[in-house]
């Protein structure tokens, strides 16, 4: 049996229900995370609470239990799914009230999480993928972590037909980031991605592998760059909680350098398995 997280409460999942007036299903009014879990231990978890904090601050959303109380309810949530390799979700929004564009006055947020196995080796592509280029249509504020996600949901159904895995999105020119991931791209033996600016969202394990490649000595330029430099590129790869570091080695019809992973991508992939099988080993003892 299926056990979720609702308000302060563990339910069976048949249990949980949605008000049609919850203001995340009418308008989006909510912020999300979704948290890697290895060895019954969530991966990055401060990381991803801050991120909360913020989203929840940009959102002027209360959040409606402190992260210390949300963090003792998510990891009970795991113990009692017996997840040992898997991922937490977790959604917090306004709250039910008459649908209205403003905010309602006294109502209360509402969260509700869930907790699912997710073997690694179903999310692996160590030889790389396939993707497809699609225009950014999202709106303004994709820092925020928030339900919103139509324009991504489009992008990846855009992608999908197309037979990629992923989309990478563009704004004319302009590399942004993938459907539900980063982009990076190697040049020359640097890493480049797009910024941490309102048009993308500074994803958890984009941030682990700038940390990682600075153990490694890569360097790391945090700039925009075109479409032409992503075709050109001497590598290219994805960093998502569900993907981590993915290898792209196709866009569309285009081939991206030899066609195989390249060797930073390789480097920083084993670096985060490594780290993973360190986690993995000490949750045995």
């Amino acid at each position: 049996m299926t056990i979720i997280l609702y308000q302060d409460k563990f339910l069976p999942r048949e249990q949980g229900q949605v008000d049609m007036e919850d203001r995340g299903y009418q308008f989006g009014d909510g912020i999300y995370e979704a948290i890697r879990v290895y060895g019954g231990k969530m991966f990055l978890l401060d990381l991803h609470m801050k991120r909360l904090e913020r989203s929840a601050r940009e959102l002027r959303l209360k959040l409606p239990y402190s992260l210390e109380h949300l963090t003792d309810n998510l990891n009970q949530l795991i113990r009692q799914n017996q997840i040992n390799e898997g991922l937490v979700y977790f959604q917090i929004t306004r709250g039910a009230a008459h649908r209205q564009h403003l905010f309602p006055d006294h109502i209360e947020s509402v969260l509700t999480g869930s907790a699912v196995s997710l073997p690694r080796e179903e999310t692996l592509r160590p030889n790389g993928i396939k993707v497809s280029l699609v225009d950014d249509i999202r709106w303004l504020r994709c820092d925020i972590k928030t339900l919103n996600l139509l324009g991504n949901v489009l992008a990846r159904q855009e992608a999908h037909e197309k037979g990629s895995e992923e989309a990478i999105l563009h704004r004319g020119a302009t590399v942004t980031e993938g459907s539900s991931c980063n982009v990076f791209i190697v040049q020359n033996g640097q890493l480049v991605t797009h910024p941490a600016d309102h048009f993308i969202l500074n994803g958890i394990t984009r941030l682990h592998v700038i940390d990682l490649a600075g153990k490694l000595n890569i360097p790391v330029e945090e700039r925009t760059f075109s479409t032409d430099e992503l075709y050109h590129a001497d590598e290219v790869f994805i960093t998502s909680t569900g993907a981590e570091v993915k290898p792209v080695v196709q866009i569309d019809e285009r081939v991206i350098a030899s066609g195989k992973p390249g060797s930073i991508t390789q480097k920083l992939m084993n670096a985060f398995d490594e780290e993973v099988a360190r986690i993995k080993a000490a949750a045995l003892y």
